[in-house]
């Protein structure tokens, strides 16, 4: 395939600043409804998509093709981007959501008192929650088999120019432990397809490291995710389905502020991907266990990032990077434009990270904050165990341009910009053009101008009525016509 469709699923932290606010799950039932029936910015599930997790009204389409709604499990605020072919829709699209979150805090008077975090861990209470990707791939079961042992050890070290970072770590222990700091919700959404989970206890032997959820990635791939949390979560699904294609969903993604970092996350999978399909997927870079290589990188002080490879050598995890880029480079060079760019940059970071990872704190998120980090302990005379580190942490994910940590680096131009903010307010109200994900826009625009309360809208169909249907089977195809003719008759 020449191209690919991809997408990011991202669950956001709510922090409640003001209690007469209301709980975290108060607020973010408040702002999906606001956005639905209040504001309008989409349409409100009329059906349960899935009853346990989706039930009906739990969230919707918005009218820019993406998806916003509260995952029963954790009850988080989630943001769909719409389907993509470009990193630079991607990023646009994925920051978009984060604009629109806070554009809803603001209309409810809530900004300042309540703020949403695009991190992925809960440093006290245990929690993990994820920043999930989802591309079309190759659906065969023996070219999936074939294909994951290339593919863990790529996502296994992808961390060292794709991980968030964090302060301290935490370590899994059995429930009953005294050590035990999570604690769960009491919904049963929370123990469905559960036999047995742990417990999590924070770990004082890690200062800093490059992952927020190595320390909770306990599977290669599984099916059932909630205490059996896995690299890889195969989905046999509608979403992103076309003939033989299927939606890969990888679920140790890291929730990056860094735009250029989500870029060059998502630019090196697709060309990986690519050369799966081609069938020029390096083999030598197998390795013996990528979840304990998971951890070992995240946690490698030293940034030495040695691994063992199945034959019993060892590698580090730059070099088995350059492996996949030598490839892409030989066989993906001159493709086009994005390609082109991720080839440059893919080895420009390895590069860097070999020399002194520091050199890249304006484009990769754990650089930029363990330097904003050890900025302030230079300044206080503090150390790692200061706690206020893990509260300059969760605030470096905080969404409001006005007062996250990440965008006061960006504003005093430390940070490398892939997107311009002129983008980002247009992806809020706009689909991308060259996808399935415009034809959706279009339909559900008209839909809601018209004020109509019958009809039916998911990620490969649009129903008015009995008697009005979009099926959007070809996530390829724009359905800019059909759509229109649809509306005509609304």
């Amino acid at each position: 395939m020449t191209a690919r469709i991809f997408g990011l699923e991202t669950e956001f932290g709510c922090l409640v600043h003001d209690p007469s606010a209301g709980t975290p799950e108060d607020i973010v039932e408040a702002i999906k409804d606001y956005a639905f029936y209040d504001k309008r910015i989409g349409l409100i599930d009329l059906h349960a998509r899935d009853y346990a997790f989706e039930p009906a009204r739990s969230g919707g389409f918005l009218a820019n093709g993406a998806r916003l709604y509260v995952d029963s499990v954790g009850s988080h605020e989630e943001y769909a981007t719409p389907e993509c072919d470009s990193l630079v829709d991607l990023v646009a699209h994925e920051k978009a959501g984060q604009r629109i979150l806070q554009d809803l805090l603001k209309d409810l008077g809530l900004a300042g008192r309540v703020s949403f975090h695009n991190n992925s861990v809960d440093h006290f209470g245990g929690h993990t929650f994820g920043c999930h990707e989802n591309y079309l791939v190759k659906g065969e079961d023996y070219f999936f088999k074939e294909s994951l042992a290339v593919l863990l050890p790529f996502l296994a070290t992808r961390q060292i120019f794709a991980g968030a970072g964090r302060v301290g770590g935490h370590r899994l222990v059995d429930r009953r432990s005294r050590d035990n700091i999570m604690s769960l919700t009491g919904h049963i959404e929370d123990f469905l397809f559960i036999d047995e989970f742990y417990g999590v206890a924070t770990d004082p032997s890690v200062s800093y490291q490059l992952s927020q959820r190595a320390d909770h990635i306990v599977k290669a791939v599984s099916s059932r995710v909630r205490f059996n949390r896995a690299l890889i979560n195969p989905k046999w699904d509608s979403y992103y389905t076309f003939s033989d294609f299927h939606r890969l969903h990888i679920l140790f993604g890291e929730a990056n502020m860094s735009e250029y970092a989500t870029a060059l996350k998502i630019g090196t999978t697709r060309l990986v991907l690519d050369l799966l399909e081609i069938g020029r997927a390096p083999r030598e870079v197998e390795i013996r266990d990528p979840i304990r290589t998971l951890r070992s990188i995240s946690r490698d002080a030293s940034y030495r990032w040695i691994l063992n490879r199945l034959d019993g050598s060892t590698i580090t995890a730059i070099d088995l990077q350059r492996v996949f880029l030598r490839e892409a480079q030989e066989f993906l060079r001159g493709r086009d434009e994005e390609t082109d760019w991720v080839l440059k940059e893919w080895e420009d970071v390895l590069d860097g990270l070999e020399e002194d990872p520091m050199r890249l704190s304006d484009r990769l998120d754990w650089t930029a904050k363990k330097r904003m980090l050890e900025t302030y302990m230079e300044s206080e005379g503090s150390d790692w165990n200061d706690d206020t580190l893990h509260s300059l942490d969760l605030e470096y994910h905080n969404v409001d341009p006005d007062n996250g940590l990440y965008y006061a680096l960006e504003q005093e131009q430390c940070m490398q910009r892939f997107i311009s903010e002129e983008t980002i307010q247009s992806a809020m109200r706009n689909a991308p053009t060259s996808t399935r994900a415009h034809g959706r826009s279009v339909v559900v625009k008209r839909i809601l101008s018209k004020g109509l309360h019958r009809y039916l809208v998911d990620w490969d169909i649009v129903a008015v009525d009995d008697d009005r249907l979009l099926g959007l089977t070809n996530p390829f195809h724009n359905y800019h016509s059909e759509a229109e003719m649809l509306v005509r008759r609304i």
